[in-house]
């Protein structure tokens, strides 16, 4: 009975765990879309202006409020979700933390390019910013088909 009732329990823990760490990924993916589009329309505003002010100031609450906390979140739920499983020797558990490491440097990336918008630099085209918009579509899409799929 009591062994019964501990895998119940886990088996509960482990299901709240999951659900939290997937709603995490979907804010920090949906913040991902969106900041590079900010970075886009920071760039489009008058140097100096009120409405450049107003995009450094929108950009910096994505990413100290819902971006950066959500990624942290996700990679603590991650890998508790794979320690609980005992998956460390899955190939595509691998390949899957090497994405979202890829994921996290591009993160990284975008929060300094940000900072250099604030100061005033802008060294990256509106065009290019829209084309690195893609990379976290192609990366949760290619995450969820390792997770889900299996395929190694």
């Amino acid at each position: 009975m009591i062994t019964h009732d501990l895998g119940t329990a886990l088996s509960l823990t482990y299901a709240w765990i999951k659900a939290a760490h997937v709603i995490f990924v979907i804010f920090w993916i949906a913040g991902l879309f969106m900041l590079p589009r900010y970075y886009v329309y920071h760039q489009e505003a008058t140097p100096g202006s009120v409405e450049e002010k107003r995009w450094i100031e929108r950009e910096r609450k994505l990413r100290n409020i819902i971006i950066t906390p959500a990624m942290i979140i996700v990679w603590v739920l991650g890998l508790s979700l794979a320690s609980i499983i005992g998956a460390w020797g899955e190939a595509w558990l691998h390949a899957k933390l090497l994405l979202v490491l890829l994921l996290s440097g591009y993160h990284g990336y975008m929060v300094a390019y940000g900072k250099k918008l604030a100061r005033g630099e802008r060294p990256v085209s509106g065009k290019a910013l829209r084309i690195m918009n893609e990379i976290p579509g192609i990366a949760a899409a290619l995450i969820v088909i390792l997770v889900i799929v299996k395929p190694f």
